[in-house]
């Protein structure tokens, strides 16, 4: 399980390129780094992935193709940095919400709107995830925890403050980049079970 409270951003240094496979190394932060062992769970982007390497601060991850289908690392290239997270520990303080690290989909950005001490971006999100969009929901962008601001249809944006601007690759993003998304499970259930319910029920 992960918050959605990105702990940094990280390198990667190398790519190993295989069919329908890569394997990602990057350079982990130190302050990630103390008790990191082979198996633990890392997000990268949102996405989890597991240690299968470490040496020194250069840490290897396993893509599979369907992680490499669905999420946006498939197309990272060596030099580009991932917002990273370990994996939550009990009696850790969730800040943000509850995050499995499972991708549903990528949604593009189609807006970048700029203010003072602020950015509103705004993303196009795949046709059958659009019912778990609503105000104020929670959201996974990249593997940060947002709140959802409006929705118009396939369409929703979020806010960000300096703080996320400054310790996320958010700021880099532009119109066309692609976004890892993991919706908020809770809100999921509810919906799939009224959508269940309403459907039981018709003649």
């Amino acid at each position: 399980m992960f918050t959605g409270i990105v702990q940094g951003t990280a390198e990667v240094v190398q790519i190993e390129e295989r069919e329908n496979f890569r394997t990602h190394v990057v350079r982990l932060p130190p302050a990630l780094l103390p008790g990191l062992q082979p198996g633990a769970s890392v997000a990268h982007n949102g996405c989890c992935l597991t240690v299968v390497k470490i040496d020194g601060d250069r840490v290897s991850f396993d893509l599979m193709q369907e992680t490499l289908r669905v999420t946006n690392l498939g197309k990272i290239r060596v030099g580009e940095r991932v917002n990273v997270e370990r994996a939550a520990r009990f009696g850790d303080e969730i800040g943000g919400h509850a995050m499995s690290g499972h991708i549903l989909c990528a949604a593009e950005v189609t807006r970048v709107v700029e203010s003072p001490n602020n950015r509103q971006l705004w993303f196009r999100i795949p046709g059958p995830w659009s019912k778990y969009l609503f105000p104020k929901g929670y959201i996974g962008i990249d593997g940060v925890s947002l709140t959802i601001g409006d929705v118009a249809g396939d369409e929703f944006n979020v806010n960000l403050i300096p703080e996320t601007l400054q310790r996320t690759t958010i700021a880099s993003r532009r119109v066309g980049d692609r976004i890892n998304i993991e919706i908020d499970p809770q809100t999921q259930a509810i919906v799939d079970t009224v959508e269940r319910v309403l459907a039981e029920r018709q003649p």
